[in-house]
């Protein structure tokens, strides 16, 4: 093979690939307990999941989604959690400074499914939707974990606004 014919795949090719990870999506290691059991169920297993960034591209996130989101305490670091809240619905939070917070506008709330193992909005607040990256789409590592990730909320987490418990 000669060496031109490399150097116009190389020249083609990374393009190519770097605007399907920017656009399209990537898979990813998931760390830590904070989404147990959805992720990473077992302390000996490591899930890898296929984040998704074109359902994010016009910030249609819902609730019981799991996203790929920029931490607000550390710009560096990439968490990954559940959209408890989105703009306008009435949470009741865990730890917060405030029991009870509406999600303003452009936001959403977001925790980790094990509860009190996880630095999530209950920590740091409402989150900016620019700072969400991805949605986690399925877990593709290991075989035996195979699935779409589905998207739900614990009947302990639906918000205020949505229950039949509603105080407003």
């Amino acid at each position: 093979m000669k060496i031109a014919t490399v150097l116009k795949s190389v020249i083609v090719g990374v393009p190519i690939g770097i605007t399907i990870l920017d656009s399209v999506g990537y898979v990813a290691r998931v760390d830590g307990i904070s989404m147990q059991p959805a992720l990473n169920p077992h302390q000996h297993t490591t899930d890898y999941v296929f984040l998704n960034r074109w359902s994010v591209k016009s910030y249609d996130i819902k609730r019981g989604d799991i996203i790929s989101l920029i931490s607000p305490k550390d710009p560096t670091q990439k968490i990954i959690k559940r959209v408890v809240g989105v703009q306008g619905d009435i949470v009741a939070t865990i730890s917060y400074k405030n029991h009870i917070i509406r999600v303003p506008e452009g936001h959403c709330w977001v925790e980790g499914d094990h509860t009190g193992h996880s630095m999530d909005s209950n920590n740091f607040g409402p989150v900016s939707l620019g700072l969400v990256t991805a949605k986690a789409s399925c877990i593709v590592w290991p075989p035996s974990r195979w699935q779409f990730i589905p998207s739900f909320l614990p009947d302990s987490r639906v918000p205020l606004n949505l229950s039949s418990k509603s105080i407003l």
